[in-house]
């Protein structure tokens, strides 16, 4: 269950010592072909870093041979230098593996407003390179780590093909895209421009609608590539369900490990005028701390949900709001619904539901509680 599952993919996962705790840092993902197309969508923060730079135009083409990317060092807001780094980083990969320099896209997660220090990431990437294997998807899942506590890798098979895909992100998780790195990857025949379409498709319901802490990154980046190795050319239909799975498996594991949450929460919104009024309403709720607070708490205070939609523009009438919590309807017709004291929030996961009663589109957004101890030890200002 790797980016390594799918036919034609190989990887590796090292440590060169970018990290003071010596944990794995440099990862390489090689697609070996017969195909090489690909896609990428980025981060919309208009301050982005050097990789994004670099791997923006990497991929512009509809190609790339490999993926390099290193935790502990963001690249980011480091200037021309930081942006000579990622195209060393490039080149070194195209060197070790005879690959072309252009196909190589570079991704770097860590901390902002840092040099990466080349004489030990390039050895890293070295031995990366040396390290691939077909077996190397966990290792590569393990290095991109940052304040994860856990990898977090997803793959599915269907009818003779497969997708495979690795996500790191701990912190800093909000909509376009929220902060992550991730590398998918799939042995079906799929060309650059069907596989672009399904990858904003993909990302749009997923990791679009993943929202912990409201905070929008200057590195994110989710990119993927078809190897073709599997000789099946999927239905449109098909490949885009079978990718979508797999981007909502990432988000909500990314949601699951983000900021030592106790609560994974689904905001489901239905009944909405249009599927924009749906996001901007579940949005609303998700990044409300009072009603994180309330989720920590075990308390299922629905109040604090129509606060939160009161002031957005979508579409409804107050007193036709229905709110439930795990199925429990707490607030019906915008007034007092079943008693609170149905609604058990002692396990992990919580479902709450808005009706809005002003139409038929919804939308789900993943979020979870903050705790404010584990947000204090990592405070730093890192992606």
């Amino acid at each position: 269950m790797s980016v390594t599952t799918p036919k034609g993919f190989a990887a590796a996962g090292v440590t060169a010592g970018l990290k003071p705790s010596g944990k794995p840092d440099v990862a390489v993902v090689v697609n070996q072909g017969p195909d090489q197309a690909a896609a990428a969508v980025f981060t919309t923060n208009r301050v982005f870093a050097a990789p994004i730079k670099w791997s923006r135009e990497a991929v512009a083409d509809g190609q790339l041979n490999a993926v390099v990317l290193n935790s502990g060092g963001a690249n980011a807001c480091t200037g021309s230098e930081g942006y000579a780094d990622s195209a060393a980083t490039a080149s070194r990969v195209a060197d070790r593996l005879g690959l072309i320099i252009d196909n190589v896209a570079v991704c770097s997660t860590g901390l902002i407003g840092v040099r990466l220090p080349m004489e030990t990431l390039l050895p890293g990437v070295d031995a990366a390179c040396t390290a691939v294997s077909t077996d190397g998807g966990a290792s590569a899942a393990e290095a991109i780590m940052t304040t994860d506590t856990v990898a977090k890798q997803a793959s599915v098979s269907v009818d003779g093909w497969s997708i495979g895909g690795m996500a790191k992100g701990a912190g800093m998780l909000a909509p376009g895209l929220a902060t992550m790195l991730v590398v998918l990857t799939t042995d079906a025949v799929v060309d650059a421009g069907a596989l672009d379409a399904a990858l904003r498709e993909a990302s749009r319901v997923s990791f679009d609608r993943a929202d912990s802490d409201g905070c929008m990154s200057t590195n994110d980046t989710v990119i993927a590539m078809s190897s073709g190795a599997s000789g099946v050319t999927p239905d449109a239909a098909t490949f885009q369900e079978a990718l979508t799975g797999i981007c909502v498996d990432l988000a909500r594991q990314l949601i699951a490990d983000a900021e030592g949450a106790s609560h994974e929460i689904a905001v489901e919104v239905i009944g909405a005028a249009s599927e924009r009024d749906a996001v901007v309403v579940g949005r609303e709720i998700a990044r409300s701390n009072l009603f994180k607070c309330a989720i920590f708490g075990n308390d299922p205070n629905w109040g604090r949900v129509l606060s939160a939609i009161g002031v957005t523009d979508a579409a409804f009438h107050a007193d036709e709001l229905d709110v439930s919590f795990n199925g429990v309807m707490l607030c019906r017709g915008g007034q007092i619904g079943e008693d609170r004291s149905k609604v058990d929030l002692s396990e992990r996961y919580v479902r709450v539901t808005v009706d809005l009663h002003a139409g038929h589109d919804s939308a789900t957004i993943l979020t979870n509680d903050l705790t404010y101890d584990y947000v204090k030890e990592n405070a730093e200002y890192s992606t």
